[in-house]
């Protein structure tokens, strides 16, 4: 099969979203042992040499950003990079695994909605009808699940929130970075951000047994979404449309309720399957903001 090859590049871009579903299970596992700034950093600190890597290969650098990018690049990895991460993994303790990845899927709509708001963008028809298919989607599936579950969905949409701040603070940036390049320079600030975090919850799991499950989960989860899935996408979306490529975003909601379906043993509900069919609905709807996918 040829390399540059439309074929080529939808398979890249499924698999990069496969990769974003299947963080919902590595955080389920994960959350069973191991604290969330832990897990957090623990990913962090082993996706960053790969990146770097990655980089010294493709010959790509960082350039030195002026104050104002640099500021914002610090502020977009607490949000996206640690807020996003530790935010998740603790709402994924608490609430099922295909709840939290019907309402990652509401992440587009949540973007474009918050431009609106914030960066006076235009209110078109579209975004109006995808935001009201997510939202009614997540509710959905908030109404289907128990009342016990409902501080880990504020959770899981707390972290949906901080990837859309993630996505908006991008859109102000004068120089914004390669791919690549910001994708490392947000591993390296996020593990900076963590740092106290890991320290405050040493306590916690220093001397706790059965960490191997988490611990591979910490592994899957820095190699496969943070660095293959990234990469996946890097060379998919560099050979299609932008607009084509974001289609794909919809088989990451998709992913993670089978993969808890296959993997996690949960059943899934009518409530879950019609959340998940009126989120995906909603992706062609979203407007043009780009969900990010190094942070999956």
């Amino acid at each position: 099969m040829p390399f540059a090859s439309p074929l080529f590049a939808y398979l890249c871009l499924a698999g990069a979203m496969l990769t974003v579903g299947s963080t919902v299970v590595a955080g389920k596992l994960i959350g069973h042992a191991l604290p969330p700034f832990t897990a957090t950093a623990l990913r962090f600190a082993l996706a960053l040499p790969c990146l770097a890597l990655l980089m010294r290969w493709r010959g790509v650098r960082i350039a030195r950003p002026d104050r104002h990018d640099a500021l914002l690049l610090i502020v977009q990895a607490l949000v996206g990079s640690a807020g996003y991460t530790v935010l998740l993994l603790w709402g994924l303790r608490l609430s099922a695994g295909a709840d939290a990845g019907v309402m990652i899927g509401s992440l587009p709509a949540m973007a474009a909605l918050m431009a609106v708001l914030v960066l006076r963008e235009p209110l078109t028809r579209g975004l109006v009808t995808g935001v009201l298919l997510a939202t009614l989607g997540v509710w959905l599936v908030a109404r289907a699940a128990p009342p016990q579950a409902s501080v880990g969905h504020a959770l899981v949409l707390a972290a949906v929130a901080c990837e859309a701040v993630f996505i908006l603070l991008n859109k102000r940036l004068h120089q914004p970075l390669p791919a690549l390049a910001q994708a490392t320079a947000m591993t390296a600030l996020g593990l900076l951000w963590t740092l106290p975090g890991l320290w405050w919850e040493s306590g916690a799991w220093l001397h706790a047994t059965d960490l191997g499950p988490a611990l591979a989960a910490v592994l899957f989860y820095a190699l496969v979404p943070t660095v293959l899935g990234f990469w996946l996408w890097y060379v998919g979306a560099a050979q299609v449309p932008a607009a084509r490529a974001a289609l794909f975003t919809a088989l990451a909601p998709a992913a993670a309720v089978l993969l808890s379906a296959l993997l996690l043993d949960e059943t899934i509900s009518a409530g879950q399957w019609s959340g998940l069919a009126l989120v995906m609905l909603a992706l062609p709807w979203r407007g043009s903001a780009q969900p990010r996918h190094q942070e999956a």
